[in-house]
């Protein structure tokens, strides 16, 4: 997962007035360039907005299904996890926020037979078959 990219482009609009407000602050060396203003703002909104979402976080751990494993930011899936849950019988459905990495060592044919379903509002980092097989991007 190390080299995997994990930022994402999105497209907002943004009124001319805002935005040369902004170029005025890169400019004078107060930001390294646009990018870097929006990332620092949606942070401190990201902070201010904290109780908020860990109320959010809090209600939906509390209303989720005994098998329902759910999750906001980085959740991994190895192997041995896996083979835990086959070996117990038990079986799991994933929704989250964030990232999803599942070992490429994970056996597909045993992953599906485990994981029944995945809700991702994120990114997926797993082979391209097991991305296919849930319907991830």
């Amino acid at each position: 997962m190390a080299n995997e990219n994990l930022s994402e482009k999105v497209s907002v609009n943004i009124n001319s007035s805002t935005l040369s407000t902004i170029d005025l602050l890169v400019d004078n060396g107060y930001y390294s360039n646009r990018s870097d203003f929006i990332n620092q703002a949606l942070r401190r909104e990201l902070d201010q907005q904290q109780r908020t979402i860990d109320r959010v976080i809090e209600q939906n751990t509390r209303t989720a299904a005994r098998n329902d494993n759910w999750f906001v930011g980085l959740y991994s899936l190895d192997a041995a996890y896996i083979h835990e849950l086959h070996e117990q019988g038990r079986t799991i459905t994933l929704r989250g926020y964030g990232v999803l990495a599942i070992s490429s060592e994970v056996e597909p044919e045993m992953l599906y037979q485990v994981v029944k379903s995945i809700s991702l509002r994120g990114r997926a980092v797993a082979t391209e078959e097991v991305k296919k097989h849930y319907g991830l991007k």
